[in-house]
């Protein structure tokens, strides 16, 4: 019954696939990005200065989610891709891969991050208003960095082996606890940032216990076994080279925040980054939500790859793209014609700060957000690369858009236009790496034609 649910990825109709896998992953993910949003509202209610200061941790965050994408995503592909080659026993020995590794880099970053707190944020772009409100809010979310590790790589395991819903329903309590303890501690127990940083925390700790009770029990296919707590060096390795893309693309991020937060300072101020806070928090819902139905597809593309089920393959591809089109064009849609509307949210007071910050919000949002309808097929792209075990090939394409093209262009346009060059790089490098996504897709589709003819 168990090993039926992995089976089933190579027999049901794709469509009801995609929307079993993908649902709950997107449902999951719009929880998560409501509650940054939320979060957002409750830190801006602060002032301009401590939304600024948490937005300047985003390059942290990136870093932090790298580490934790270089295993929780490579081992839940390579898991669905063993689970496709019904090797169960691989199978189970990559989770309890994950927790071992997770606890490891979870640990190490956490050490590192504390020793050298100060002069990372101040890299970042920290200033004297912004730098206490970042600090403060850093310092607790690294102290509980090894269970958002966990809890993000045991969820990608949830998925794969066949209990997406499981995986939206801890995210769901997950959640709600930062939601009822948000509140609480920033307002009633007056802990400002920290306690926005604590409510996560919490929320995770919780999950994370919740979700090894789960893993417990051997009514699953895969499921922890004491004997299967050693380090493998092949699954290390093959998690990850397929994890290396995703790695590379939250480590760019971090990067390219800092240079747009930079930039943002040295033509703009303060109130620019804290602008690029909130329309990141925005764009990141969207984002969210096709990265969800690219979760859904992975573990589909990847099972049937390891099948050798070339056109069920391809047919997921497609639906996915459109579905992310879809999603993109709509976010799109909503940021250019009620910019207002949403970064009232934000900054709700009559201060002259925080009117200006609302006109530098807006005018960012429509230069920023003008292209956003077409990410979809790069984010899709690169990780239907990933799922068929093709690092190299999703590692470029996730390089293209951060390192290749947008780098580039935030070293020179804001040269030229001030901040404008830094909101325009956004939808120019999307246009480039777009591009680059669909000639690769076409080539590796001209490639496998003759297999799929043959299947």
């Amino acid at each position: 019954m168990n090993e039926e649910r992995a089976l089933r990825l190579g027999r049901e109709k794709i469509g009801k696939l995609l929307r079993q896998f993908a649902i709950p992953a997107i449902a999951a993910m719009i929880a998560s990005s409501l509650y940054n949003i939320v979060d957002g509202v409750f830190i801006g209610n602060l002032g301009p200065y401590a939304i600024a200061g948490v937005g300047l941790t985003s390059p942290f965050m990136n870093l932090a989610a790298a580490f934790g994408a270089l295993v929780g995503v490579g081992a839940s592909v390579l898991c669905s891709i063993y689970l496709g080659e019904k090797n169960y026993d691989k199978a189970r020995q990559t989770l309890c891969n994950v927790i071992i590794l997770n606890l490891i880099m979870g640990t190490l970053f956490s050490v590192a991050g504390l020793l050298f707190l100060e002069p990372i944020l101040l890299f970042f772009g920290a200033s004297e208003q912004t730098l206490p409100f970042a600090k403060e809010y850093m310092t607790v979310i690294l102290l509980g960095n090894v269970f958002t590790h966990m809890y993000l790589g045991l969820n990608s395991i949830f998925r794969v082996s066949g209990y997406p819903n499981t995986a939206m329903y801890i995210t769901f309590v997950s959640v709600l606890i930062n939601i009822i303890l948000a509140p609480i501690f920033i307002f009633v127990f007056d802990m400002g940032v920290a306690g926005a940083g604590l409510a996560t925390v919490v929320a995770q700790v919780l999950c994370c216990l919740v979700q090894f009770y789960l893993f417990l029990r051997r009514d699953r296919t895969v499921y922890i076994e004491k004997d299967k707590f050693k380090l493998d060096r092949t699954i290390i390795k093959r998690s990850f080279s397929i994890g290396s893309p995703n790695f590379s693309v939250n480590a760019a991020g971090c990067f390219v925040v800092v240079l747009q937060n930079y930039n943002l300072l040295k033509y703009g101020g303060d109130l620019y980054v804290g602008a690029f806070s909130i329309i990141n928090r925005i764009a990141f819902l969207f984002f969210m939500i096709v990265l969800g139905f690219s979760q859904g597809m992975q573990p589909i593309v990847a099972y049937n790859y390891g099948a050798k089920n070339y056109k069920r393959m391809w047919d997921t591809f497609y639906l996915t793209v459109k579905c992310a089109l879809t999603i993109t064009l709509v976010g799109c849609l909503i940021c250019e014609l009620f910019p207002l509307q949403i970064t009232r949210l934000f900054a709700s007071g009559d201060s002259a700060m925080d009117t200006k910050l609302v006109q530098i919000t807006i005018d960012g949002f429509r230069k920023n957000m003008c292209f956003f309808w077409a990410v979809g097929i790069a984010v899709i792209g690169t990780n239907f690369f990933a799922s068929m075990g093709k690092p190299k090939k999703a590692l470029f394409l996730s390089l293209t858009r951060q390192i290749i093209f947008l780098i580039p262009l935030l070293l020179l346009l804001p040269n030229m236009w001030g901040t404008d060059g830094v909101w325009f790089a956004t939808p120019m490098a999307d246009v480039l790496s777009v591009s680059c996504t669909i000639y690769l897709v076409w080539r590796e589709r001209r490639l496998q034609t003759t297999l799929i003819t043959d299947n």
